[in-house]
């Protein structure tokens, strides 16, 4: 919940974000420039933040370089510190391990969107956040349900405060790839993880064909 006010819709989000009489520090997971820049654009005006780049599960480690490098280089833009942890891709293996076959929007995914959303949850607690969240609800290919699910439940487990997430609403995903072009950001074909990136590979070659 945001302070004492569960948000279940957009709307409420919208009304919440109103209400705001100062800017609370809100620690943002970003998972790459594009799905950050709408997401900055709005959330800006009423909270300080920082960016938290943790995604273990982004393959290959030149790819999760690029998508780091790349949003250290957009934030300098609008003066927004980026932090970022070490990266593990043991600790994306051993989280999704059984899950491995199962497709976008799948077990696999939510059990990703936990993993990187609990390490936010744990890094906003030990720096003092007010609030956290992420940008991955931006895409039309997450699920803000399950993201939303997940982001109130780590609030209960670590008592720091999760700030609902839609940003695909108002066509912030349309705007995202709008700002992209505006900024030149170096915007990736799959979502990020090795499993992923066979299946887009499997897509392409059987356009191919046909």
């Amino acid at each position: 919940m945001s302070g004492d006010i569960v948000i279940t819709s957009y709307k409420e989000f919208l009304d919440f974000l109103n209400s705001l009489e100062n800017k609370p520090k809100l620690l943002l997971h970003a998972c790459c420039a594009p799905c950050s820049s709408h997401t900055i654009l709005l959330l800006k005006k009423y909270f300080d933040i920082t960016i938290f780049y943790s995604n273990d599960n982004i393959y290959p480690y030149s790819e999760y370089e690029t998508r780091l490098n790349e949003i250290i280089n957009f934030c300098k833009n609008f003066d927004i510190n980026v932090l970022y942890d070490e990266y593990n891709e043991d600790d994306y293996n051993n989280k999704i391990k059984g899950l491995e076959h199962l497709g976008e929007k799948s077990n696999r995914c939510y059990m990703c969107y936990e993993l990187r959303l609990e390490k936010t949850a744990i890094k906003a607690k030990k720096l003092g956040y007010d609030y956290f969240t992420t940008t991955l609800s931006i895409s039309p290919y997450k699920v803000e349900r399950w993201i939303n699910e997940i982001g109130y439940n780590l609030e209960n487990k670590y008592g720091v405060k999760y700030l609902y997430s839609n940003f695909k609403k108002d066509d912030g995903y349309k705007h995202s790839i709008e700002l992209s072009k505006e900024y030149n950001l170096y915007r990736q074909d799959y979502c990020g993880c090795k499993y992923s990136l066979e299946e887009r590979d499997i897509h392409d070659r059987a356009k191919e064909e046909n």
